[in-house]
């Protein structure tokens, strides 16, 4: 299963949507109908069948309005489930679970949803040899949380951010006046850590980003016939990752041409959330 990110990642996130749930005056609903002292049990479970992802995001929401809840997993993040299987069992104070259940529930279903995609397109590349990847494009505030979402769909991490890899994108190239050169002065700036990934629109732009020795070239929304080409060209001397346009009814194709990675913004920009209920025991 994939190595869970630390509480202390999570927990100010869960805090922020708590906060905005709670607004000025806190659960209203709760506070009237429900008794200070009452306790409540339920059980978290999926709706329909998917890859559960954010087990730690419910634990926390729940643990941050009561401290001495009891919270009892009974999945793994990264694992398959099929409609109606228990995640998890709860105890608390009936007040402080009703005022985190959107929350846990929100954060939960998300990440699952983008679980289970993930899953959908990386067993649809099975046996060629290529890597789903996400991309930058994901809800503010929740990259580490989608990204780490990703990996429990089997999938692998692009760059998080701008600070961690060189990408040479169409509008870098248009600035510096071509692909080669900004691969070049990219080169001469960063350290041997640092990898350099160039966009080419076109096999022209690929020959020119060959000859100045990227790490990574991303082929962007490149036909099929052009993909094998750019393959054979390559050699091996570099990564290439197949970019732009990608759809689980594309995927498998776009495998087979041989390329190395394949980058899904759809993973994180268009999953859809995993029904997940909280249902009284």
């Amino acid at each position: 299963m994939t190595e869970p990110l630390p509480d202390l990642l999570i927990d100010p996130v869960v805090r922020a949507a708590l906060a905005e749930d709670l607004g000025r005056a806190g659960d209203l609903t709760s506070a009237a109908c429900i008794d200070a002292d009452a306790s409540f049990a339920a059980r978290f479970a999926s709706r329909r069948s998917g890859v559960v992802s954010g087990l730690a995001c419910a634990r926390l929401a729940i643990a941050a309005l009561d401290p001495a809840a009891t919270f009892t997993p009974l999945a793994e993040d990264g694992q398959r489930v099929a409609p109606g299987v228990p995640l998890a069992r709860v105890a608390a104070n009936a007040r402080a679970l009703l005022s985190a259940e959107r929350v846990a529930l929100n954060l939960l279903g998300r990440l699952s949803g983008v679980a289970t995609l993930t899953r959908a397109y990386v067993d649809a590349v099975a046996g060629t040899g290529a890597t789903i990847t996400d991309t930058r494009k994901t809800t503010p505030g929740l990259r580490a949380l989608e990204k780490y979402a990703v990996r429990c769909g089997g999938g692998v991490n692009h760059r998080f951010g701008l600070d961690d890899a060189i990408l040479i994108k169409d509008n870098h190239v248009a600035a510096c006046g071509g692909v080669g050169a900004a691969i070049r002065r990219a080169r001469g700036l960063v350290g041997h850590l640092v990898k350099v990934e160039a966009e080419v629109d076109n096999l022209a732009q690929l020959d020119e980003a060959l000859e100045a020795g990227p790490d990574v070239v991303m082929l962007d929304n490149f036909a099929l016939p052009d993909l094998r080409v750019a393959v054979a060209r390559a050699k091996g001397r570099v990564t290439l990752e197949a970019s732009g346009g990608v759809s689980l009814e594309t995927v498998r194709a776009i495998a087979e041409t041989g390329v190395d990675v394949i980058s899904v913004g759809a993973l994180t920009h268009s999953a859809p959330v995993l029904d997940i209920g909280l249902d009284a025991d």
